[in-house]
């Protein structure tokens, strides 16, 4: 028998693909997002779970920004 599960296909490269895998274990079961880890730079994640996934990575691109100082 086939099961069929609607989700978000995300392909990247390594270092972000183990960002969103380590902010995915970091939540409560109930949270979690991703379905299945098809190997080290493709993820299939759950729909609903995209936009919190790209404000996700926002921040942390923002936190990892250099600001020149002045």
């Amino acid at each position: 028998m086939v099961n069929a599960t609607k989700g978000l296909f995300i392909s990247c490269d390594i270092p972000m693909a183990q960002f969103i895998i380590n902010y995915n274990n970091s939540l409560p079961p109930s949270q979690k997002f991703i379905i299945h880890v098809l190997d080290g730079t493709h993820l299939f994640v759950q729909q609903h779970a995209a936009e919190m996934i790209r404000s996700a990575i926002s921040e942390f691109r923002d936190q990892n920004s250099y600001e020149k100082p002045t």
